[in-house]
């Protein structure tokens, strides 16, 4: 069983921490445990119960009303709200509620349903990736099970994979080659992912070393393919001490390359200005993607 702090409910719900106190004082939605020095800490069922009530207070449902529900009159008012309004915010609970449940086909079910509705690339950009984060920060501080993390990150890298397949090989000579990679250490790898599969729809030559590799090997890659361009990243600072000299290091070695990197590794390279080292917060900062055609 998980266990959540007060401001982990509230960076999963987007209600606030006061508004929480309030509901559970006046309306007694939620009975918190205790611990020994008097804090708040909540378990899976509140916070199940906690991301039903924000998917209808935010779908215009007076928190009143929702007081005077039972259990399962809440669970049902969030799934017809959840089929008909297909708000991101809601998605992203009810695919927490589905994490947290270990529910693989409700996971499935809902991710199929966004990509018919929105395509891969929204998907991923809406709902996918702001989920992601959310459940990141909780995963970093041991609020919540890293298993359950790992068992829904890997519905949403066969999605890519099995996208990625059906791709046609780019067999030409057209377009732009590019080398993706995680550093040593890294092996958060969706992003990177999501990003060769973009440039590989775009008609560009992708070569895509993963997770974790070594840095004599990505410099010994570069050197025999030649890229133009080179995408990677980390998601924190907890498996690099310092991404600032890695990038150094990294833009030294690959003078004629473009470097995007992401994630933390990001800010690391805006402080920095390097001539060929770019930052890459959104998207839209991979400019060669769409700018660059083969």
């Amino acid at each position: 069983m998980s266990r959540f702090t007060l401001k982990d409910l509230e960076s999963l719900t987007g209600i606030k921490s006061d508004t929480i106190r309030i509901w559970e004082h006046r309306y007694r939605l939620l009975s918190p445990h205790l611990t020994k020095t008097g804090r708040r800490w909540y378990e899976d069922s509140d916070l199940k119960r906690l991301l039903n009530i924000s998917v209808l207070y935010n779908s215009g449902v007076k928190i009143s009303r929702i007081a005077k529900m039972t259990g399962e009159e809440i669970e049902s008012c969030t799934m017809t709200l959840s089929e008909g309004h297909r708000k991101p915010e809601n998605i992203i609970a009810a695919l927490i509620i589905g994490m947290n449940s270990l529910d693989e086909n409700a996971v499935n079910d809902l991710l199929m349903k966004c990509l018919i509705n929105k395509g891969l690339e929204n998907t991923y950009t809406e709902i996918v990736f702001p989920f992601l984060y959310k459940v990141g920060l909780l995963w970093q501080t041991g609020s919540i099970n890293a298993a359950k993390e790992h068992f829904v990150s890997g519905i949403f890298r066969q999605k890519l994979f099995s996208a990625l397949d059906s791709l046609p090989p780019n067999t030409g000579k057209s377009g732009k080659k590019v080398l993706l990679f995680l550093p040593e250490g890294e092996f958060h790898e969706l992003g990177l992912l999501f990003f060769s599969l973009l440039i590989r729809k775009n008609g560009h030559n992708v070569i895509y070393l993963g997770q974790s590799v070594p840095y004599d090997s990505v410099i010994e890659t570069a050197e025999t393919w030649i890229p133009d361009f080179v995408v990677t990243g980390n998601l924190t600072s907890l498996n690099m001490k310092d991404s600032g000299a890695y990038l150094k290091k990294l833009s030294t070695a690959l003078p004629e390359q473009k470097i995007y990197a992401g994630g933390e590794m990001a800010l690391s390279a805006q402080k920095l200005k390097l001539k060929n080292v770019k930052p890459l917060f959104v998207l839209s900062d991979l400019d060669f993607l769409y700018n660059l055609k083969p």
